[in-house]
C-alpha cells in the first residue's frame, strides 16, 4: 500500500482537475451533457486512479491502475483539442492545459517503469 497523497504525479492530477474544472464553467451549457461531463469525467479519473491503485496489495494491480490513469490522460488530451476545435478555449489555454497532461503521463509512465523493475 502507497501514500498516494505523497505522489507528485496525484497532486498534478488534483491539479489538473481544478483547471479543468475552471475552464468547463465557461463553455455553452448545451455542452453540459457532452463534452463538459466527458472531460470532467476523464480529468477526474487520473487522481482518483493513482488514489485507488495505491490502496491495491500489490503493485501489480497499482500497475495497472496507472495505466487506467494514463488511458484517461489521453482521452483528456483529446478533449482539450476538440475544445480549442470548437473554440471555447485559446491556444494559449490549449497549451497551458497541454504542458500539465504531457507531464502527468510523463510521470505516470515513469512510475510505472519503476513498477516493472
Amino acid at each position: 500500500m502507497h501514500n498516494f497523497k505523497e505522489l507528485k504525479v496525484w497532486k498534478a492530477g488534483i491539479d489538473l482537475s481544478k483547471a479543468v474544472f475552471e475552464i468547463t464553467k465557461d463553455f455553452p451549457s448545451s455542452e453540459r451533457f457532452g463534452l463538459i461531463s466527458q472531460m470532467t469525467r476523464a480529468v477526474v479519473s487520473i487522481p482518483s486512479n493513482i488514489a485507488e491503485g495505491c490502496g491495491r496489495k500489490s503493485n501489480k494491480e497499482l500497475y495497472q491502475f496507472l495505466s487506467i490513469a494514463t488511458g484517461s490522460s489521453f482521452e483528456l488530451e483529446t478533449h482539450v483539442i476538440l475544445a480549442k476545435e470548437f473554440n471555447y478555449i485559446t491556444e494559449e489555454k490549449l497549451q497551458q492545459l497541454s504542458i500539465q497532461i504531457i507531464e502527468i503521463q510523463k510521470m505516470l509512465f515513469g512510475l510505472q517503469k519503476s513498477l516493472a523493475t
